[in-house]
This record gives C-alpha cells, sequence and structure tokens, in this order.
C-alpha cells in the first residue's frame, strides 16, 4: 500500500453515508425500546427508514410496514420487510466504501453474486424462530429478561438438529447466549445496540422459507447500490494493492463457513497461497477464517478467497487450546503452523469467494511466503463479488501489504498520511503482539471500516524488535504453540480439550 493509495482510501466519506448510517441508527432506537410501543419520534424513524427506500423496489413494502407497526400492528411479514430495508441501507453504504478501497488500490472486483437468501429447514422450524424474533422486538431489547430469552430454546435445539438449518440456529443460539448474559437488559448502562439489530435482521431474513427473497434489495449490474452516493471509479490506474465480517464484526455472529445467497459454486483446482488467518471467537464457538490467493490450474488468473471452519466451544477453552478445537482440518493448520501452500482439487467455489474446504481435497505443498504472496499477486489478483445478505460495512476485510510505514500512535504512516491499527483484534491463540506490530516492517493485514473509519488489522508482521529479528503470523501456533513459556504454561493447565472430549463421551455411553 502506497501513501497516495492510502490518501485516497481515508478521505471524506462518500456522499450521503452518513445520512444512510442516521436512518438506520433511529430504526435500531425503535427496536431497542420495542416496536410494541413506539412514540411520536420513533415512529418517525421507522416513516424515514420507508421513505430513504421510496425509490427502491423494496419502497412499498417497507411503508406499508412503518405505517402498520406505527398503527400497532406488528406481523413477521412487517419486520421482514423492516428488516430487508435496514439490510439494504447498510448494503448501500458497504457498496459506496466498498468501491472507495477498489478505486484506491487499482482492484478489480465481479460485478454482483446470487441475490437468493435459502435456508433449507422445514416451516414449523423457522415460524418458531420468526415467532420469537418477532417477541424481541415487540418487547425490545430493554425489556428482555430470562423468561423471555428462554423462550427461544426449543425453537434453537430443533433448528440445531437440522443440518439445513445449522447456519441460522448457530446464529439465533449466538444472539440468545449474548442476550442471556446481559439479562435483565433493563439493568444495562450501555447497549450493543447496532450489533444486536444487526443479528436480529441478518436472523429474521435467514428464516424466510427457502427460494428467493427482495427483501435485501437489489443491486445494479455493477454491484453498487444508488442509496448512496457513488464515487466515479476514476481511481489511479495501475495502482499497487500490495500490502480488514462482526476480534469478530458485529453482523455475522457466529456462523458455519460459507455465505448466504451466494449461487451455485464451481468446481476449482490449483495452488493456494495463504496470506493470513482472522480467527472470530465467541465463548461457545470459534471460526478461523483464512484469507489466501488461488492460482487456479491452467494458469486462469489467481482469485482472492477466504476459507472458513469453524466448532463449538466452551467459554473455559481460550488461548492457544482453541486450535484443537479444529483438529479436524489437519491439512489446512498444517499449511498455516508451517506457512506452505496448498494443492486443492475439485473443492468448490461460490462467487462471494468463500471456499468450501474439504480437508481431503488438499495436500501440502512447499513453503509459501505470505509477504511475496502479497506482494507479487494481490495486484492481478480479481476479488470476489458481495453477497446482497453480506454487503455491511463491518464485513468489509480486505487483504492488503504495508511495507515502509512508520508506527506511533496506534497507527500506521505512510508518506504523511494515517490508518489506525485494530490492535483489539490480535488473537490470543498466536504470537502476534502488540509491541511487534509496533516494531514491524511490513504487515499482511486486513483493512476494516468499523465506527466510522478504515482501520488495519494485523496478519502477518516482520521486523525487528530488540535488535532481533522477527516474523510471526496468526496461524504460527496452529498446531501447537511454540514459545517454550506458553507450552510450559499449557502444560500445568492440562488438556481441557481432552477432558471434556472425555466426558463428553463417557455421557454419551450412557
Amino acid at each position: 500500500m502506497l501513501g497516495v493509495q492510502l490518501a485516497e482510501l481515508t478521505g471524506a466519506a462518500p456522499d450521503g453515508t452518513e445520512e444512510a448510517l442516521d436512518l438506520v441508527a433511529g430504526f435500531d432506537d425503535a427496536l431497542a425500546h420495542g416496536l410494541g410501543r413506539l412514540g411520536g419520534e420513533r415512529s418517525a424513524a421507522l416513516t424515514a427508514l420507508a421513505g430513504a427506500l421510496d425509490a427502491t423496489p423494496l419502497g412499498p413494502a417497507v411503508r406499508e410496514a412503518a405505517e402498520k407497526i406505527a398503527a400497532g400492528s406488528v406481523t413477521d411479514e412487517h419486520l421482514a420487510a423492516l428488516a430487508g430495508g435496514r439490510t439494504a441501507l447498510f448494503g448501500a453504504v458497504h457498496d459506496a466504501l466498498l468501491g472507495r478501497l477498489d478505486a484506491a488500490l487499482g482492484r478489480e472486483r465481479a460485478g454482483r453474486a446470487e441475490a437468493a437468501i435459502e435456508t433449507d429447514a422445514e416451516a414449523p422450524l423457522l415460524g418458531a424462530a420468526r415467532s420469537w424474533l418477532q417477541e424481541l422486538a415487540i418487547t425490545g431489547w430493554r425489556g428482555v429478561d430470562h423468561d423471555l430469552v428462554s423462550a427461544s430454546d426449543q425453537a434453537i435445539e430443533a433448528l440445531l438438529a437440522d443440518p439445513g438449518a445449522r447456519r441460522l440456529a448457530v446464529l439465533l443460539d449466538g444472539l440468545a447466549a449474548e442476550l442471556r448474559a446481559s439479562s435483565p437488559v433493563a439493568t444495562m448502562e450501555r447497549l450493543p445496540v447496532r450489533r444486536w439489530a444487526d443479528l436480529w435482521a441478518r436472523a429474521l431474513l435467514l428464516c424466510r422459507p427457502g427460494g428467493r427473497s427482495g427483501l435485501v434489495g437489489r443491486e445494479e449490474p455493477g454491484g453498487r447500490s444508488g442509496l448512496v452516493g457513488r464515487e466515479e471509479p476514476g481511481g489511479r490506474s495501475g495502482l499497487v494493492g500490495r500490502e480488514e465480517p462482526g476480534g469478530r464484526s458485529g453482523l455475522v455472529g457466529r456462523e458455519e463457513q460459507g455465505s448466504a445467497g451466494q449461487g451455485e459454486p464451481t468446481p476449482v483446482s490449483g495452488r493456494l497461497l495463504i496470506l493470513g488467518v482472522d480467527v472470530h471467537e465467541h465463548a461457545t464457538a470459534v471460526q478461523a477464517q483464512v484469507h489466501a490467493v488461488l492460482e487456479p490450474a491452467g494458469g486462469a488468473r489467481p482469485r482472492v478467497v477466504r476459507v472458513s471452519v469453524g466448532a463449538a466451544k466452551v467459554d473455559t477453552i481460550v488461548g492457544p487450546a482453541v486450535w484443537r478445537l479444529l483438529d479436524a482440518h489437519p491439512t489446512l493448520l498444517g499449511a498455516l503452523a508451517e506457512r506452505r501452500g496448498l494443492d486443492v482439487t475439485d473443492m468448490l467455489l461460490p462467487a462471494s469467494g468463500d471456499l468450501i474446504w474439504h480437508d481431503d481435497r488438499a495436500a501440502l505443498a512447499e513453503p509459501a511466503d505470505p509477504f511475496v504472496t502479497a506482494r507479487v499477486l494481490l495486484p492481478e489478483a480479481a476479488f470476489p463479488a458481495v453477497p446482497p445478505l453480506e454487503r455491511h460495512p463491518v464485513r468489509i476485510a480486505e487483504p492488503v501489504l504495508v511495507e515502509g510505514h512508520r508506527t506511533g500512535d496506534g497507527a500506521v504512516e505512510l508518506d504523511g498520511h494515517t490508518l489506525a491499527l485494530d490492535l483489539d483484534r490480535l488473537p490470543g491463540l498466536g504470537p502476534l503482539t502488540p509491541a511487534m506490530v509496533t516494531a514491524a516492517e511490513a504487515c499482511v493485514g486486513l483493512v476494516r471500516w468499523d465506527g466510522g473509519r478504515w482501520t488495519l488489522q494485523p496478519l502477518a508482521v516482520r521486523g525487528t524488535l530488540k535488535r532481533k529479528p522477527f516474523e510471526a503470523h496468526g496461524g504460527d501456533w496452529a498446531m501447537g504453540p511454540t514459545d517454550p513459556k506458553v507450552v510450559k504454561a499449557e502444560a500445568k493447565a492440562g488438556d481441557a480439550v481432552a477432558v471434556l472430549r472425555e466426558r463428553a463421551g463417557r455421557l454419551l455411553r450412557r
């Protein structure tokens, strides 16, 4: 990443961004206090949301929903329309921001992805989930207590037993767990209003019966929405993108790999070169999302892809021990720990770029330096389209290489332009430390947009610390820690994963 690219990226937000986010904030405030008891100000917030969507295909449905709910009639159809409208506004902001990033870095992105939202579950299961989400909306976050959270247990348990509904089930389970830990919510000083609204809206849209839905907005052929002012693609030609979906993004909560509504995947083979791994950890689930470049067999253009693998966990499993929960994917973990490439055969790749991982279709290849991969392949690689349901600002996580920078005051500086470092996202299950990031001379990371600004999340760093050269990657301990102090601490604490698995097996045998 060059200083001029950074300047173009971090300029003023695209026109209409703040206005769109204000509309969403108004709706989220109404949801926090409960749609069953709207006052004049919060009814006006729903009307404003509907007004912003008047010229879109969603307009009539959202306007009717706002009017009916303001009048006291709250149905799941009305709530789905409002959730779709909220998602479309975030999608417009996402498109404008991602367009800014692509123009600054000179990146080419596929135009659009399939717009279907599909949940392969029986209607009664979806109906039970919608009923609970409707009760949450009517009551509002301030009214949530243990009884209301417990009302979700039966529906979530049934969904978890259905493989076709696993995505929705894990999302609902994550939302319920957060609400349970916060109950009674009325006693909380500050609520994560946007996060909970994100999870609620996403879950409600996933509760739509299988097939196509128009509730997430429609994109133009170029993949951009007209709800937020669009920039000219102008950007500088030939800019080198050498170098940010809810640390975890507030949008997705806890989910399995892949994306909803991503269309029919195509089989791909070739060499997978890893850039880094972003670990999303929750009290009861973990997901390792690997960012990589795929060199397809036959010499086709390289493609930026993601690989996501996850597992259930308990909150007592923390630190490097978390990697043991992902031991069903030894080839992938070995590639992370040994910094090696992978030869993949006939893996399915949807338009979203989320490679559907099968460990038995991959083999370890030669060592591959992520810094070289980023420097050589990222500038020429094709970037995937973003499915409609994934179009949210916090979902933006774009791999970059930053070199020749200075670090200070929690930011990297290039040619007088700064980009904030997101050190809160450094995982506790790898060797990366804030001191290493500060001393880094090169960094492979993810450019993100969260909290109204662009940030850089380090995935791998290289530099000199205390006169000694170092290189550290987030996945270095995927096959076990290599730091003697950490190894000693782990041995003293015992293998919590093995103990819990043995106890679980004993219970199942009974």
